[in-house]
């Protein structure tokens, strides 16, 4: 069989950047064609080299700056344009409000086909840097080299430490400084390359599986406690108990010192033993008059000044009386749960991840609160007829989903149910439009509102209250 021709693929000239699209990636058209372009901001005026191209869009990279746009903006961070993590770091953050606060209104209007009459202003972070409370860094002996680093002729070193180069799962960008996590985050890292490179301690290979240095995991609390997992790949304690007692005597301000051997092709390490090896342990989050202990395989949002911001938002939307019974769906480690629970009758957390309601109930008896109740299992299995006989028809439900949206089968059984009033959090708008959409016969929305938990990215939560059209009517 004949292999088919394929067309080169051309280069566009002299284009303009029209508007900012998903995935962090700006939006170009030529001749009705939709063209995606990475770290470029509206404005811009770029030759496009396309690299992909489909039926009805193509991928491309700026190869040449004919005239910038005013609202360009020099990034902070070194590693701009290598690093995936903050593509929009070159738009002024008024700038990045702006395009995150349509995007949920073109997900709304688009693929819901919903009104948008009632979103409010989207609620942008005091902290536009270092407002992240959890990193987690990569060990690598196989590190990406710039072209100068190429270009020399002596031997490189290739190991590496921090985040994953995007669409390479064994190449490592070696950072040299992070802006999105506080201190100690750099230090910690930092202090831990210099220790292994003394000691001649090696990087993981990830496609040979070799290598003893792995992951390294901080997480910083607004407590001031501080957490740090170091990930071995093997069990050489003549070698991890020196590490170890480095990081303690270096860094006395960590309270929580974990470290994990994890010999497994893949790098979860939540079904792996944890060795504490100093302090406590857990750190303390603070919110309001309430405590959470997040331990080191407990989820907590990484923006937890946002997170309050979010939380504050769905509380109000439930405008709960104190009489009200409260279902909290997909609720992780019920933070919402015990959050609101003071305002409500009794709160009801459904939760996949088991570890995760440990840590909810957990938080329950920190706090003394006694009136939430949580349930370990499958969403669309668990949140059937059995469970509201035990606890009782829900007034208010509280759904935050993870990205791909709520299950069918919990969409049909919230319009069985009937509840006064849903209160949607979502981190894709795309997908709450949907579900929206699906509830919209019996329920119409009342608010909407955007928060920017992520500030250099193109990632928005959202709040979407619905109330259920029977009561609006009476």
């Amino acid at each position: 069989m004949a292999k088919r021709n394929r067309q080169p693929l051309p280069l566009l000239e002299n284009i303009e950047i029209k508007d900012a699209g998903s995935e962090g990636k700006a939006v170009a058209r030529v001749d009705n064609m939709v063209i995606f372009v990475p770290f470029v901001v509206p404005g811009d005026v770029i030759d496009i080299q396309v690299i992909k191209r489909k039926r009805n869009y193509m991928e491309g990279k700026a190869v040449n700056m004919r005239k910038p746009s005013p609202l360009r903006i020099e990034p902070r961070c070194e590693h701009f344009g290598v690093c995936g993590g903050c593509r929009w770091q070159n738009l002024p953050y008024n700038q990045q409000l702006h395009y995150k606060q349509q995007q949920v209104k073109d997900n709304f209007e688009r693929i819901g086909k919903l009104s948008t009459e009632t979103m409010k202003p989207i609620l942008g972070s005091e902290k536009t840097y270092e407002y992240r409370n959890k990193l987690e860094f990569t060990f690598s002996n196989r590190r990406w080299l710039s072209q100068a680093e190429l270009q020399q002729e002596e031997d490189v070193n290739m190991d590496g430490l921090g985040f994953h180069l995007p669409g390479m799962f064994d190449r490592i960008i070696d950072l040299q400084h992070c802006y999105l996590q506080p201190a100690p985050s750099n230090e910690i890292r930092e202090a831990l390359r210099q220790y292994t490179a003394e000691h001649k301690l090696e990087y993981y290979d990830n496609r040979k599986h070799q290598g003893l240095m792995r992951n390294l995991i901080i997480r910083t609390a607004n407590s001031g406690d501080v957490m740090v997992i170091v990930v071995f790949a093997r069990d050489e304690f003549d070698k991890i108990h020196p590490l170890m007692d480095f990081l303690r005597e270096r860094f006395p301000q960590i309270t929580s010192l974990f470290y994990v051997v994890n010999s497994k092709l893949n790098d979860t390490i939540n079904d792996q033993e944890m060795m504490l090896w100093a302090g406590e342990p857990y750190i303390m989050e603070h919110m309001e008059d309430l405590l959470f202990k997040v331990g080191p395989q407990s989820f907590y949002q990484t923006n937890a000044a946002q997170a309050y911001q979010l939380y504050k938002v769905a509380r109000s939307f439930a405008a709960l009386t104190g009489t009200e019974a409260v279902y909290d769906l997909y609720c992780g480690a019920g933070t919402i749960s015990n959050f609101v629970a003071h305002q409500a009758a009794q709160v009801v957390g459904v939760e996949y991840v088991e570890s995760a309601i440990d840590d909810a109930r957990e938080n329950s008896k920190i706090n003394n609160i006694t009136n939430t109740h949580f349930v370990a299992g499958d969403m669309a299995k668990v949140f059937d007829e059995s469970l509201i006989s035990r606890y009782g028809k829900p007034d208010v439900v509280i759904t935050d989903p993870p990205r791909a949206g709520m299950h069918p089968k919990v969409v049909e059984r919230l319009l069985e149910l009937q509840p006064q009033r849903i209160v949607y959090v979502s981190c894709n708008p795309a997908t709450q439009a949907r579900d929206i959409a699906l509830l919209g016969a019996d329920y119409e929305i009342a608010a909407i509102q955007p928060v920017d938990m992520f500030p250099q990215t193109q990632h928005v939560e959202n709040v979407a209250l619905l109330i259920r059209r029977q009561a609006t009517k009476a």
